[in-house]
């Protein structure tokens, strides 16, 4: 399955004709979407129960991509299937990184996914950040097993920033003084400056500039 185009991913969410969406589908290491990847290490490919998808090693591997997938969005939906496989306490295994702003340090205006590892099991870690706003999401009691397929999402309304595992929330705060993130890069499979690599995999990820509800969410889930 390859990375729909535009005009058909409108076609996906009914009465959002004006919402602007990207799909990025991780099959191949060729092209994803429409862009080329920089990859790091060996990450392969994979056939999974959710289609192709990109595997890590937890040590060197990475993909990146020139391109910060909801610049210039005042709220947004991100959405990805993964399948954490343990390893390290801390694994971030997506990072949208916004260039740099005039006064601003650097590297700080970015959101992102991490999970906790512990043992046989993990949880989310949700994190925006930027001038004037920063909110993590973290709930170490919501653990899951590791080694299967979940999907996963964040979503900002303009106030209120949440996040998903599986279409259940696992957290939510208000988030005052967001402004939307300009252009940049996207890590996938580790942080943006190369520490903290994931081990697992990740098959598409799928991003809005509009907060989708559950019942909008559009990926598929392995079945258990």
């Amino acid at each position: 399955m390859k990375a729909l185009p535009l005009l058909a991913a409108l076609a996906l969410l009914p009465g959002m004709a004006q919402a602007r969406q990207i799909v990025w589908t991780f099959d191949n290491l060729d092209r994803i979407g429409t862009l080329r990847p920089q990859v790091l290490g060996h990450p392969r490919v994979e056939q999974t129960p959710v289609g192709k998808a990109t595997v890590f090693d937890g040590v060197d591997d990475a993909v990146y991509l020139g391109r910060h997938p909801l610049a210039g969005a005042r709220a947004f939906t991100i959405e990805a299937l993964l399948r954490p496989d343990g390893g390290a306490f801390e694994q971030r295994w997506m990072h949208l990184a916004s260039d740099d702003q005039p006064g601003q340090p650097a590297g700080q205006t970015r959101m992102l996914f991490e999970i906790r590892v512990v043992g046989d099991a993990w949880y989310l870690d949700s994190f925006i950040k930027g001038p004037g706003y920063s909110q993590v999401l973290i709930d170490p009691a919501r653990l899951h097993p590791i080694g299967r397929w979940y999907h996963v999402a964040q979503t900002f309304d303009g106030t209120t920033y949440r996040s998903y595992v599986d279409g259940v929330l696992e957290g939510e705060a208000k988030v005052t003084g967001f402004t939307p993130q300009g252009a940049g890069n996207t890590s996938i499979g580790v942080r943006y400056n190369r520490v903290n690599f994931f081990h697992g995999a990740v098959r598409m990820a799928r991003f809005t500039d509009r907060a989708l509800t559950p019942a909008r969410f559009r990926l598929p889930r392995a079945k258990r």
